[in-house]
């Protein structure tokens, strides 16, 4: 079997990656891998185990109307196999089994994410740091499992064994998010709690249009700190050596500001 016909006959027989783990003895974060698509070429002793599993009938007869197509699923169902099914132009986040469509980053929100990425770099090289600073459009799998798919605008991974040529496979340890009037509430509230849930260290909402900075300390659950673009903002997974300029940002984006 191809793995493409073992996620069709784990869909058919209703099967998790827990039971799937169970009943193969391959480990529940290889499974995992595997059915979210990031490990590309398992070894051949695990795609035995998974097709001696997955390649039992079932007891259970089901109708052709029993499948969903990517379109026909309910909020909670989606899984990476719908998210990499997308066209390759439509921008799409999945949380929790369900899909938001993204629209696209404005110049005010790509010179902002530029410049924290840039800073966090030029301060990781400085020291001869480990850790990695990204930007998006990245896939990060966050729970590491198939429901959920997330692209934060920066971040920092210090964990390299969980950038995977694919994806981020596991919770970054520094998470920025900048709002749009499409994201705000999801980056309010929705990733937040996910971001806490997953392990994240460190979590900053940037809002543009007030200029303000909220800063959650994840890892020792403080009381967020409140900064506007006048701050000069410690890091807080590097003991708040490295510092974020916003002062510096408002006057490389303030051409922006005066146009609207």
């Amino acid at each position: 079997m191809t793995i493409a016909d073992m996620k069709k006959r784990k869909k058919e027989l209703g099967y998790t990656n827990e039971k799937i783990s169970e009943l193969s003895g391959v480990p529940l974060g290889t499974v995992q891998k595997i059915f979210a698509g990031v490990t590309e070429s398992p070894r051949y002793e695990t795609l035995q185990a998974l097709e001696r599993v997955l390649g039992r009938r079932s007891d259970m007869v089901m109708e052709p109307s029993a499948y969903y197509s990517s379109f026909a699923k309910r909020p909670g169902e989606y899984t990476t196999e719908d998210y990499y099914a997308l066209p390759p132009d439509r921008r799409a986040e999945l949380i929790n089994g369900e899909i938001y469509d993204m629209a696209s980053p404005s110049p005010l929100h790509q010179m902002i994410s530029t410049e924290i990425w840039q800073a966090l770099k030029n301060y990781i090289r400085s020291k001869n740091g480990k850790c990695i600073p990204m930007v998006a459009p990245l896939d990060v799998c966050l729970d590491c499992d198939d429901k959920t798919m997330i692209q934060p605008d920066v971040l920092v991974v210090c964990d390299r064994k969980k950038i995977l040529n694919k994806c981020v496979f596991g919770a970054p340890d520094f998470v920025v998010e900048i709002f749009s009037d499409s994201t705000k509430k999801k980056d309010m509230y929705l990733k937040l709690d996910k971001y806490a849930d997953a392990g994240v260290s460190e979590y900053w909402m940037i809002d543009p249009e007030r200029q303000k900075i909220i800063v959650y300390d994840l890892a020792h659950e403080e009381i967020p700190a409140v900064y506007g673009f006048q701050s000069q903002i410690p890091v807080g997974i590097f003991g708040g050596d490295c510092t974020i300029d916003f002062q510096e940002i408002l006057e490389y984006t303030g051409f922006l500001y005066e146009k609207k």
